[in-house]
């Protein structure tokens, strides 16, 4: 396995909320909620070394990223969400 943060992506599919690692082709696991998915992609996140956690809206847009430690966050200081 490489040193890479493996970056992850919550999305709404059918009835279910994803969490999926970018690279993988299956999804990781399947939740009802949104702040259930976030919530298990983070967990998995730290597990694995930290990465970027991206979460998209009901229509497919992004709506919000998040470093998640040990990874690099590009601009700290402007990122006002966390």
């Amino acid at each position: 396995m490489s040193n890479k943060p493996q970056d992850r992506m919550v999305y709404k599919r059918g009835d279910d909320w994803v969490n999926k690692r970018n690279d993988a082709d299956k999804a990781s696991s399947l939740h009802k909620t949104q702040k259930e998915a976030e919530a298990a992609a983070r967990e998995m996140l730290g597990n694995q070394g930290g990465g970027e956690l991206v979460t998209k809206g009901l229509h497919g847009q992004t709506r919000s990223k998040d470093t998640i430690a040990p990874g690099n966050d590009p601009n700290p200081p402007r990122d006002r969400e966390h």
